[in-house]
């Protein structure tokens, strides 16, 4: 059978981690190539302007040139998946005939929809994650100047303190310089649940829950009002 032409692809975005989130989870994607991550669309044209692209992963609220511009001065052979973190600017993505418009933080499972989208209806074929790494197995998290692999099953509970992180295991505390927003879409989503601004658990590690809060390690973590009826809806189901 013939080789597959990889699907190239650019990121835009202004944030760096919102870049590395994506990265990281088209590089479990097979036939997807990420010819380059910009931080602004001056740097995404220049890419444009040298090779060819196929998809673009791309921000709408940036500095200087917007996405909703980038979008409009591209050809139209290039096509769009919008990522934001505001809703009010859904219509003139799809006005725009974007492939999707993803809101952040943006799950694995959530971009492989929208690329399934894309295979559908540019008729290429759909990839699968690369079967060698299961995408719930680990990550990696930069701490004390060198990238750690942290095993998602050795997770009991994360921890926030503004734009630090405190990653708790069993026997061993690692901190790393990450939000909690960033850091929840890494993690597979049915092995962690969000209970609080502060706190990511993982469901595997519950010892017991109460309505306002979940015991791990002999730790009464709180959950919060906002998240309470979605948390205790999501432990009714075990």
């Amino acid at each position: 059978m013939p080789k597959v032409q990889p699907i190239s692809c650019l990121i835009v975005d202004d944030e760096a981690i919102a870049r590395e989130i994506i990265e990281t989870h088209l590089s479990k994607i097979d036939n997807i190539h990420v010819v380059a991550s910009c931080s602004n669309a001056l740097e995404a044209f220049n890419h444009i302007s040298n090779q060819p692209i196929d998809l673009v992963f791309l921000d709408i609220n940036m500095p200087e040139i917007s996405g909703i511009s980038f979008a409009k001065s591209i050809n139209s052979t290039i096509k769009v998946i919008f990522t934001t973190a505001y809703r009010d600017y859904a219509v003139e993505g799809f006005e725009l005939k974007a492939v999707d418009y993803l809101l952040k933080p943006i799950s694995f499972e959530r971009l492989q929809k929208s690329l399934h989208n894309y295979f559908e209806i540019y008729g290429q074929k759909e990839t699968k994650p690369i079967s060698s790494i299961d995408e719930s197995d680990f990550m990696f998290v930069r701490s004390d100047r060198k990238m750690i692999k942290i095993d998602y099953g050795s997770i009991r509970y994360i921890e926030s303190y503004s734009d630090y992180l405190k990653i708790h295991e069993e026997n061993e505390t690692i901190v790393t310089r990450e939000t909690i927003t960033a850091i929840e879409a890494k993690l597979p989503k049915q092995q962690f649940l969000r209970i609080h601004r502060s706190y990511i658990i993982a469901i595997a590690y519950i010892q017991s829950f109460t309505n306002e809060y979940i015991t791990i390690n002999k730790k009464a973590i709180p959950i919060s009002r906002s998240y309470k009826k979605e948390v205790l809806k999501h432990l009714e189901k075990f």
